[in-house]
């Protein structure tokens, strides 16, 4: 029986699963699982990417001690971060996506390239932190001098392991760079913004072998393995984890990315201006929408009921007659010092009790929903009357519920660790 293991990380936690086939069906076993998140480093939100790299390292050791033989290995992550290289040296720190240090920079780029030119030649929606912000601001600060790389944050971690520096396609597409016709980076734009063409390099094929664990690697983990490229942006991977092909898909966490999987892009002036994304899947497109997700929950869960489950959140929230709504997209929601406050802020009833807050933020949710599905009609010309739901927020059974009530259409919930399938199934695939 041959064993593949998946190391998963999202922007609140990681887990190394083995994955296995049995009488035709993916059977997984968790090996380990630790916490993830941004810290503050002088004034900005960044990530511990050699903390992640150790837990990377631990969660590889857990695996080779129950399993002494595991075919391949594969990472994903969030999209849009990366480590920029100067040689075999990092340049720190690693700024987060929350931390909001795009402003000037965004007003620069679409000086240079309107929006809408960047819209029709790469079909990636607008955000704030996406990564060819991130890269101009990096230039206006002089931080890509001596660059000889950047690697996106699951290639990064592949290449610690390996010594190999891959560029894998999901991931690079929503560095906003990527020309949704060509498949490569789009040379005139990256010279239209004056980025150092030297490193965006030939991207990568998913379920290509990156290579074997570097020695000493593979003696402080016990074992050796082949380092693979899954779908590693993570929502690339959730949605390969899903099987049911019609219908509308919800891959729920930390964000919400609702939409379907189209045989080619959608760059239309219609999908620009309800800023959807065309983003790069595993032999096809994933044409969707970013809404601000649990986040939102478990911000206010962490500071109106910490010690409560999320059992008890569902609960207090289904007590609540609270009927005000928010715009879950609104930028207040992105990374405010006080969930709470920034719902004080967008509300003009404010909320007596925790499960008013509570109640408020998942019916904004599920009528931000509604809205999207409605958006992805107008798209693509078709009516989606089924949405499956997976990961993290697939357990949350009462925001499932007022997701079939509030956007009439059946909800499926599917694994929550959809995001682990796709990368084994990709791995089983070689």
């Amino acid at each position: 029986m041959k064993l593949y293991l998946a190391i998963d990380i999202g922007a609140s936690s990681g887990r190394h699963i083995v994955g296995w086939t049995e009488n035709g069906a993916i059977h997984t076993e968790e090996v380990y699982r630790f916490s993830n998140g941004v810290k503050e480093h002088a004034g900005h939100l960044v990530w511990d990417i050699d903390m992640l790299f150790k837990h990377v390292k631990t969660g590889i050791k857990a695996a080779f001690k129950r399993h002494p033989h595991i075919e391949s290995l594969a990472i994903d992550t969030w999209a849009v971060d990366y480590v920029l290289m100067q040689g075999n040296r990092e340049v720190l720190p690693c700024y987060a996506y929350r931390d909001g240090r795009t402003t000037e920079a965004i007003d620069a780029v679409h000086a240079r390239v309107s929006f809408a030119t960047l819209y029709e030649k790469t079909g990636i929606q607008f955000q704030s932190f996406n990564t060819i912000y991130q890269l101009f601001d990096d230039n206006m600060h002089g931080r890509l001098e001596g660059v000889t790389d950047f690697l996106m944050i699951p290639e990064y971690l592949s290449y610690k392991l390996t010594g190999i520096r891959a560029h894998e396609y999901t991931n690079a597409t929503t560095t906003g760079l990527v020309n949704a016709q060509s498949g490569a980076y789009d040379r005139d734009l990256i010279a239209a913004l004056g980025l150092p063409a030297h490193i965006f390099k030939n991207l990568w094929t998913t379920g290509s072998k990156v290579g074997s664990l570097l020695p000493e690697i593979a003696e402080e983990v016990g074992g050796d393995t082949q380092v693979v490229l899954c779908a590693s942006h993570d929502t690339a991977s959730a949605v390969e984890g899903i099987p049911v092909q019609e219908g509308a898909y919800l891959s729920s966490g930390t964000w919400s990315l609702l939409g379907v999987k189209m045989p080619y892009a959608i760059c239309s002036d219609l999908a620009r201006s309800y800023n959807f994304s065309n983003e790069g899947g595993v032999g096809y497109f994933r044409f969707q929408k970013n809404i601000m997700g649990m986040w939102i929950i478990n911000r206010l869960k962490a500071e109106l009921a910490p010690e409560k489950s999320f059992d008890d959140v569902m609960r207090m929230g289904k007590e609540s007659t609270f009927d005000a709504l928010v715009d879950v997209n609104d930028p207040r929601f992105l990374a405010p010092a006080s969930m709470k406050e920034a719902f004080d802020g967008a509300l003009q009833c404010r909320p007596r009790s925790a499960g008013d807050y509570f109640c408020c933020a998942h019916r904004s949710l599920a009528l931000g929903y509604r809205t999207v599905l409605k958006e992805l009609s107008d798209c693509t010309g078709k009516k989606y009357d089924s949405l499956c739901i997976v990961g993290g927020g697939a357990k949350n059974i009462w925001l499932n519920e007022l997701t079939r009530q509030l956007c009439g259409v059946r909800v499926t919930a599917l694994p929550v660790e959809a995001t682990a399938l796709g990368n084994l199934k990709v791995q089983m695939r070689i």
